[in-house]
């Protein structure tokens, strides 16, 4: 078991793009202890969002696969329970 199912990014890297293969995500900002509030956010009909904390710019790519990001170390892994 998985200890997220929604899959969960952040933005060490401080890029100002992060491409993202899910409409449902969490954004945690930067790796703990450097995280922000950990915001749902939802794309709901578009293909982009920016997170209203770190302001992050999201793009949905659906040749990604829903836990992965581009570039890929944005994406929290999995984590085993």
């Amino acid at each position: 078991m998985s200890d997220h199912v929604v899959p969960h990014f952040h933005n060490d890297a401080g890029v100002t793009i992060i491409e993202i293969g899910s409409k449902e995500f969490m954004c945690v900002g930067a790796n703990p202890p450097f995280d922000h509030p950990h915001v749902f956010l939802d794309l709901g009909d578009d293909n982009e969002i920016i997170c209203p904390y770190c302001s992050t710019l999201y793009r949905l790519d659906t040749t990604l696969d829903s836990h992965s990001a581009r570039p890929a170390a944005c994406a929290l892994p999995l984590v085993e329970a």
